[in-house]
């Protein structure tokens, strides 16, 4: 099928690719706190990781033996997802104001703390801008889990860049 879209969505396998990518996304690395975070059974979970990184979205990386224990991480391919989770999480905003509900997440340019959204130009029109550097932070509607899933991948993400 010639079908960007269709290609994306096979990459991702399902509702739960979609989700455990969120959560790479936010910064969650290890099994545990992506099965926490997800809800995920153990076969589902594994299943997806697997498949996830045999479609090149994330890679598995050894940080411990004895037992063998791996990180999940995304790849460049899989941080190009950011975008269809930024798209997702606006629509699905919209579907919760329109219920009387509070947004969940928010993102954030990192030096001003104003929302960044995705928008839609017209080519030629306008000068592309640069990527602004974004944090995520919870949104008003934010429940506990949402809060540790936003705190944990900022202490996994400013794990990675320590040496």
């Amino acid at each position: 099928m010639a079908c960007s879209m269709a290609e994306v969505m096979g990459a991702m396998v399902d509702r739960w690719g979609a989700i455990i990518m969120r959560d790479l996304l936010l910064g969650l690395t290890r099994y545990d706190d992506l099965q926490r975070s997800s809800g995920a059974t153990n076969a589902t979970l594994s299943a997806r990781l697997k498949e996830l990184e045999l479609s090149g979205l994330i890679e598995r990386r050894q940080y411990q033996t004895r037992p063998d224990r791996f990180d999940y991480v995304p790849t460049p391919k899989g941080r190009d997802l950011s975008l269809v989770v930024m798209a997702m999480v606006q629509v699905g905003d919209t579907w919760r104001r329109s219920s009387g509900q509070e947004a969940p997440l928010r993102f954030v340019d990192a030096s001003s703390g104003q929302d960044v959204r995705l928008t839609l130009t017209v080519m030629g029109a306008h000068q592309p801008g640069h990527a602004p550097d974004m944090r995520i932070e919870a949104g008003p509607g934010g429940d506990e889990i949402m809060h540790w899933r936003i705190e944990r991948g900022a202490d996994e993400r400013a794990s990675r860049k320590s040496p």
